[in-house]
C-alpha cells in the first residue's frame, strides 16, 4: 500500500516537471495587453512562536513582496503561492498560518513596512502607481528539514498565460487535456547548515528567473 502511494506521488511529480519542461517561456516581447507589476522581495527569513501552551514552539518561514503597478491601468490580482523543496513537499502559502504569526511578523518589520499586508488579506486589485506600491508579507510553516534547497513560486503578478498539452492526460475524444500556465516568479535558494539545529538554517540566493507555471 505504502509503495503504490510512493510510486503515485512520484509519477504526479514526474507529469509536473515534464509539463514545466516542455512549457514555453515568458514572452520576450509582451502583448499589448500583457502586463507585469514591479516586484522587489527579501529573502525568506524564520520566525518561531509559541502559540498555544499546550503545545510547542512552531516555526514558519516568510518573505516580504513590494508590489508597484506601472502598467497605466489597475489589474487584477489573484496570487497563488507555493513553497517546493527538492524532498517533493509543496506547501501553499498560508496553509495553517494563524494571524498571530503576521501579526508579529509586521511589527518586526514595522520601520520597513509600516504598511504591510498579508498575502490572504491584500485585495484582488493592484492600482496604478507609486501611490498604490503593496508590501506584502508571504508565510509558509516550516518545511522538511531534510531538503538542500528549495524553490519559491509567486503567480499573479503577470496576466500573461499560456496553454499546453497534458504529456499524459486525454480527454473523451483522446486529445491531450489543456493545462493553463501563468508567468510566475521562480526563487531559488540552498540550505546549509545541520538539519538537527534549524534555527542556524542558512538559505544562499541562487538566483531567479520567470518561467510559465
Amino acid at each position: 500500500m505504502m509503495n503504490a502511494f510512493v510510486y503515485g506521488a512520484l509519477a504526479a511529480f514526474a507529469a509536473i516537471a515534464g509539463i514545466c519542461s516542455a512549457a514555453p517561456q515568458p514572452a520576450i516581447v509582451p502583448g499589448p495587453d500583457d502586463w507585469t507589476v514591479e516586484v522587489k522581495f527579501e529573502h525568506p527569513q524564520q520566525i518561531v512562536l509559541k502559540l498555544d501552551d499546550n503545545a510547542g514552539p512552531r516555526r514558519f518561514w516568510y518573505t516580504l513582496i513590494t508590489l508597484t503597478n506601472t502598467t497605466n491601468r489597475d489589474v487584477d490580482f489573484y496570487p497563488t503561492c507555493e513553497l517546493m523543496t527538492d524532498t517533493f513537499q509543496i506547501i501553499p502559502a498560508g496553509k495553517g498560518t494563524p494571524a498571530t504569526v503576521f501579526e508579529r511578523i509586521k511589527r518586526r518589520h514595522h520601520r520597513k513596512y509600516p504598511f504591510l499586508e498579508r498575502l490572504e488579506n491584500s485585495g484582488n486589485k493592484i492600482l496604478q502607481g507609486e501611490d498604490n506600491t503593496k508590501d506584502i508579507a508571504i508565510i509558509w510553516p516550516d518545511f522538511d528539514s531534510r531538503a538542500k534547497s528549495i524553490k519559491l513560486f509567486i503567480a499573479g503578478l503577470s496576466n500573461e498565460t499560456v496553454a499546453v498539452d497534458h504529456p499524459t492526460e486525454k480527454d473523451d475524444q483522446g486529445r491531450p487535456v489543456k493545462v493553463f500556465l501563468r508567468k510566475t516568479l521562480e526563487l531559488t535558494y540552498n540550505i546549509g547548515g545541520d538539519p538537527a539545529l534549524r534555527s542556524k538554517t542558512k538559505l544562499t540566493y541562487k538566483g531567479k528567473r520567470w518561467i510559465m507555471r
